[in-house]
């Protein structure tokens, strides 16, 4: 995954439309929500109802752009899982599309399951 690369894919015909761009970079963190150790996880993609949550989200108002990239398998502590960009008008209209995007994909896209070899 190449967050560089990422931005420069949202960008791609915007043409001056959008006031801001914000990109989460989820990680491979070492514990658990519940404090437990973590060594790795691992991640599997409804990649159908993802294309339909992007696809409702690029409906929104005053969003230009939006875009996920999501790696699946076994993934280790400090890599990268998901990218997700949103460009749009204001940075309330972001930040907003933002939290409910997230959301949305966490809870209706990826399965993940948690290892402590």
């Amino acid at each position: 995954m190449d967050l560089s690369a990422f931005v420069t894919k949202i960008k791609e015909g915007l043409h001056g439309e959008a006031g801001m761009i914000l990109v989460h970079d989820g990680v491979v963190r070492g514990s658990s929500r519940s404090g437990g150790p973590v060594t790795s996880i691992e991640v599997r993609v409804d990649r159908e109802r993802l294309s339909q949550i992007l696809a409702d989200a690029r409906r929104l108002v005053g969003i230009k752009a939006v875009e996920a990239e999501i790696r699946e398998g076994r993934l280790y502590v400090g890599e990268d899982i998901m990218f997700l960009g949103i460009a749009g008008d204001t940075r309330e209209d972001v930040i907003q599309a933002m939290a409910s995007i997230l959301d949305r994909i966490k809870k209706e896209v990826t399965r993940t399951r948690e290892f402590s070899d």
